[in-house]
């Protein structure tokens, strides 16, 4: 890789705001994970381009929980470990569409300006 170019599979960080709106996405569409399962996934939709650690996602998993936007259940993983399982809950699934509909209006605004931008250049 060339000096000062940055490889575009390079794993990056999760943009700041964003990962409760993944984490919701995630458990609406498949249902109840644990919070490994869900690190993964993320990390696996995203070809690997996002690091999420697991302090990361489990504060998120306890600010969704204090919501009442996620419950918490234990279970038994995969692999017959205890673990708690996260589902996403009504208020969770309001909260979900207000912030698809917020990111969708904000990454437009975005969009406008990168365009304006290379336009002027």
């Amino acid at each position: 890789m060339a000096k000062g170019k940055p490889d575009a599979r390079k794993k990056s960080d999760v943009l700041q705001g964003t990962l409760d709106l993944m984490i919701l996405k995630t458990l609406q569409g498949m249902g109840p994970l644990h919070g490994f399962g869900i690190a993964r996934r993320l990390e696996q939709l995203s070809e690997e381009v996002l690091r999420l650690n697991e302090g990361t996602v489990y504060t998120s998993l306890l600010r969704l929980q204090q919501a009442g936007w996620i419950v918490a259940e234990w279970g038994a993983s995969e692999n017959n470990r205890k673990a708690k399982f996260y589902s996403i809950t009504k208020s969770g699934r309001k909260q979900l569409a207000k912030e698809t509909e917020d990111w969708e209006r904000i990454s437009g605004v975005i969009g406008r300006v990168l365009r304006l931008a290379s336009e002027e250049s």
